[in-house]
Parts: structure tokens; C-alpha cells; sequence
């Protein structure tokens, strides 16, 4: 069993962690705004005070904040959130107006907002990469290991060592792919193809139902079929393949955010399961002691959830300011100053607000309200 961080250890943990995840980000949006031509007056890691920093040959302020739970880069002439144009920018001369980021295109202030999140998505993809090579692939096939009695897979003979190679008419490569597959059609006929002893029976079957509730009442039909998976077997993994095998890693631990961010939101499961920073910093100190490669799988599995969080349509965030571009493509003209300024105070109030909830829920796991109320 591993043994319990001590704080210093958790603490320098979790500025490593966060530390490194926000620098890469920050430069993300760095890197593309240079690359467009405008000048980056501040680079900081942190906010409030400045601890220390320097100014570089271009004029940027490189500066550590007090409080490490973020930073920014202030591209010149970004005066507010939501970075409109003021009438300071416009009295600026035009040289120097030119190298601010709202004299840029559309498309340029986008892929500028966009590059943080996509360089987050891009380190993970790195890091698993570089596991997929090393350690190669865990895979599950679709090979039936157990059947549920009274299910539909007993009702239509399957058995253990089965191989299920089509649903519907979708091949199945994966048994994630069968369970997706399945989930989505509940109550529903379809023709199921399998293998067994080199060959190929098909079966017709109705999948079975599960219901689920939400603690509002709301029952939900989620579709069953009655296995449970084999033996799973790792495979090699190549130089060339390792990045297409991290992005499908990558794509897959998003989609179980949005899974798990939806039953959130419908109330199948509690808010209470939700972590904020300190619950970071306990288990970035957990997988600090428990081993360097635990460690690096776990900043990027922090990383794509920083990619991820910034690309929600929140004011305030990444996601926010590429929403309001979108809606500038369409109507061919920026949303007004006041209808930007209300909707980026509104994001940052719930931002606020849902860093306060999981804050709170952090301080209930770690027992302090029970030591109080005790």
C-alpha cells in the first residue's frame, strides 16, 4: 500500500502539476498570438501579487503570481475580459494599434483563443503517446467472459469465449464498442453476429432494459445486454501508430467527462462527486508518491480536463470568447459592448460560484465539517 504524502510533498505536487498544465497553456495562446503578430505585455503564471519576474527583450512581463491557481497572457491593447476595442486602442498609433489583438482578424483572435485548450489536448496526446510505445495497448475484445441469467445474451445462446463481431449492422472491434452500442438502443430488435469455433452465427434479439433514476425522479432507459468482458490482452503498439492510439485515448476520457458532466447536470449523479484544487492537490501528492509514470498519466489526465474546461461556452473562459467569435462570423458584426460586458460578469460569477461548490465539497471529503459538527 502506499503511504500518505505528507503536506510538503502534496503541495509541491500540485504546483508541479498545475504549474506546469497552466505555463503550457498560457504558452498555447503565446505562441499563436506572436505567431499573428501581436504583442504579449504580460506573461504570468499565478494570480494576485507578484512574487518575482523579468521583462524580455520584446517587452513581455514574465511574473509568478502569489496564487497558483492559473495565470493569463495580457496581449496589447487587452484591456478588459472581453477584450473589445476601447477608446484608448483607438487613439493608439497605428503601428502600434497593429500589433494589438483586436486588430486582428476573426479567424487570427480565434486561433489565438483557441491554441491554450489545443496545446493542453496536444501534451496529453504526447504523454500517451510515449506510454503506447513504451508499454504498449491494453485491449478488451469483444469477447464474452460471463452470462447474466435471464438477460438477452442467455435468451439468445451466447456463451463464454464468443466473440460478438456485429451489432445491428456496426462491426465491433472493442467490447467499449459493444457497451456503447448497446446503451443507446434499449428495447430494441436488432440482429446480433458472433463467433464461435470459426464461425459465424447470427442471432435476432431485443436488448434488454435498465432503468436508472435521478434523485429529481427522472427514470432513464439504458440497454442491456447481459455479458460481461474475457481476459484483456496488450498488444505492441508502433512509432507511427502510438499518436492515433493516444488521440482515441484522448477522445475517449472526453467523452467519459461529458458522460459523467451530463449525469451531473440531469441529476444521476451527485454534485458532491465533483473536486476542486484541493482535491487535486491530494491526489497529485497520492500519485507523486506512488510512482513517476503514476504521476505523469495522472498531469495528463488533468491536462485534457483543462483543455476540456476552457472549452466550455462560458464567458470568462476559452470556450466564451470563441462563442462570441462565432457569433461575430455570423452576424458580421462583434455583439455589443454592453451585451459582452453583462454575459463575462455573469461567466465569472459562475465561475466563482462553481469553484466555491467544489471547494466546499473538497473540505466535506476531507471531514472538516464533521470535526466541527462533532
Amino acid at each position: 500500500m502506499t503511504e500518505n504524502p505528507g503536506i510538503l510533498i502534496t503541495l509541491f505536487a500540485f504546483l508541479i502539476t498545475i504549474g506546469v498544465l497552466v505555463f503550457i497553456h498560457e504558452m498555447g495562446h503565446y505562441l499563436v498570438g506572436r505567431w499573428c503578430g501581436v504583442k504579449a505585455d504580460v506573461f504570468s503564471i499565478g494570480f494576485g501579487k507578484e512574487l518575482f519576474g523579468w521583462h524580455d527583450k520584446r517587452g513581455t512581463r514574465w511574473k509568478i503570481g502569489a496564487l497558483p491557481l492559473g495565470g493569463y497572457v495580457q496581449f496589447a491593447g487587452d484591456m478588459d475580459p472581453s477584450s473589445s476595442a476601447s477608446e484608448e486602442w483607438l487613439k493608439l498609433p497605428a503601428e502600434e494599434r497593429n500589433q494589438t489583438f483586436q486588430s486582428k482578424s476573426l479567424l487570427k483572435r480565434a486561433a489565438i483563443v483557441f491554441a491554450g485548450p489545443a496545446i493542453n489536448f496536444l501534451f496529453a496526446i504526447l504523454i500517451l503517446a510515449g506510454f503506447a510505445l513504451t508499454y504498449g495497448e491494453s485491449v478488451t475484445p469483444p469477447i464474452v467472459g460471463t452470462v447474466a441469467e435471464k438477460s438477452t445474451a442467455e435468451a439468445i445462446g451466447l456463451q463464454k469465449g464468443d466473440k460478438i463481431v456485429e451489432v445491428d449492422g456496426d462491426s465491433i472491434s472493442r467490447f467499449s464498442d459493444l457497451s456503447r452500442e448497446i446503451s443507446i438502443i434499449p428495447d430494441k430488435k436488432v440482429e446480433i453476429k458472433f463467433e464461435r469455433d470459426g464461425s459465424i452465427l447470427s442471432k435476432e434479439a431485443t436488448i434488454g432494459v435498465r432503468l436508472e433514476e435521478d434523485r429529481f425522479g427522472n427514470q432513464y432507459r439504458i440497454g442491456l445486454l447481459g455479458i460481461a468482458p474475457g481476459s484483456i490482452e496488450r498488444r505492441d503498439v508502433s512509432l507511427w501508430e502510438s499518436p492515433i492510439v493516444a488521440t482515441r485515448q484522448t477522445v475517449e476520457i472526453v467523452d467519459l467527462i461529458v458522460t459523467t458532466l451530463g449525469q451531473v447536470i440531469s441529476g444521476r449523479r451527485s454534485v458532491k462527486e465533483l473536486g476542486g484544487p484541493l482535491k487535486i492537490a491530494q491526489v497529485s501528492g497520492e500519485q507523486f508518491v506512488a510512482g513517476l509514470n503514476q504521476f505523469i498519466f495522472f498531469v495528463a489526465l488533468i491536462s485534457i480536463n483543462l483543455g476540456f474546461i476552457n472549452l466550455l461556452p462560458i464567458p470568462m473562459l476559452d470556450g466564451g470568447h470563441l462563442m462570441f467569435y462565432a457569433i461575430e462570423a455570423v452576424r458580421r458584426k462583434p455583439t455589443s459592448p454592453v451585451v459582452q460586458q453583462w454575459a463575462f460578469q455573469s461567466g465569472f460569477a459562475l465561475v466563482v460560484m462553481f469553484m466555491l461548490v467544489v471547494t466546499f465539497n473538497d473540505l466535506a471529503s476531507f471531514g472538516l465539517f464533521r470535526v466541527f459538527s462533532g
